[in-house]
């Protein structure tokens, strides 16, 4: 049966790191030096120290201080416990500085299709201890859950309401619309977007705001917007607009890729709506963590 336990209170970092000196270096003067401790002090902690521990644990020779197999074996629980503490003292530094830690993203899907991956690859890369948790949400509900604490970051199209919130500037995005060659549009590189609105459109489902936005074009001027088909997704809306059922407005860099595999013709809207402003948010009420402040900066530079 096991002997009464050493008492942890009697036991500080100072005297363990005093211990592991006057071990290395063979002399509690030194060991005292080394620490930055007076020798009358370093003494009585060696003295309390082993008396704690019930063993004895230093000889006094000639030559200096030599541990005994007992304090062999303090010397390794020691220098143990001072990694452990060092380990646990660097990860508590590394979320503190942002380094480590977990950041939940929510954003409106052009950003997240045009301009995220890359910078979140780049980002992650830089620090690969650091959780990024990625939604793809329409901008109302974005703007809900910043401002309620569901989301640490948001990004989302400038127009909707911030207030609760810090914004600043992300990237711009350019509308454009998208038909299939076949498709009469095809013949123009420009247009304006009134002179879209005598044929039928592929849109996104309601409460989107790309959606939001042709609908208001349309009625400001003056025409009804023709919603033939909606899906979900702008990968689907380039396949209905692909098979010719209709035409569509998307950001340009989510359709860049399908224009020769797909059959597909980019025309570039005259409108000034058609360059829209993309805005980082975090709340104007909680304080960012060290992770979520280094991503919004590695956001607002990539």
């Amino acid at each position: 049966m096991a002997g009464n336990p050493i008492n942890p209170a009697r036991i500080d970092f100072t005297t363990l790191r005093l211990f592991c000196a006057v071990a290395q270096t063979g002399s509690i003067t030194k060991g005292a030096e080394r620490c930055h401790l007076a020798l009358s002090a370093a003494s009585r902690r060696m003295a309390d120290f082993e008396a704690a521990s019930k063993a004895c644990l230093m000889e006094r020779t000639a030559q200096g201080i030599r541990l005994t197999p007992a304090g062999h074996v303090a010397l390794q629980h020691a220098m143990r416990l001072f990694q452990g503490f060092e380990l646990f003292s660097n990860e508590l530094s590394e979320y503190s500085s942002g380094s480590r830690g977990h950041v939940r993203l929510w954003a409106n899907m052009s950003a997240l299709v045009e301009f995220l991956p890359a910078a979140l690859a780049g980002f992650l890369q830089r620090y690969p201890e650091t959780r990024v948790e990625v939604e793809e949400q329409l901008t109302g509900d974005i703007v809900r859950a910043v401002v309620e604490g569901m989301a640490d970051v948001g990004i989302f199209v400038a127009g909707a309401p911030t207030h609760g919130l810090n914004v600043r500037p992300y990237r711009v995005d350019e509308l454009v619309v998208l038909c299939s060659q076949a498709h009469p549009l095809a013949a123009h590189d420009r247009i304006g977007f009134r002179h879209c609105l005598a044929h039928d459109f592929v849109g996104l489902n309601r409460g989107s705001s790309l959606l939001n936005t042709i609908t208001t074009a349309a009625q400001e001027a003056g025409f009804p917007l023709r919603l033939r088909v909606q899906v979900r997704s702008f990968d689907a809306m380039c396949e209905m607009i692909a098979a010719n059922l209709g035409i569509g407005v998307l950001p340009l860099g989510t359709c860049a890729r399908k224009l020769g595999p797909w059959g597909l013709k980019v025309v570039h809207l005259d409108d000034a709506w058609a360059r829209r402003q993309l805005l980082i948010a975090t709340s104007a009420n909680r304080t960012l963590s060290g992770s979520a402040s280094l991503l919004v900066e590695h956001l607002a530079k990539a």
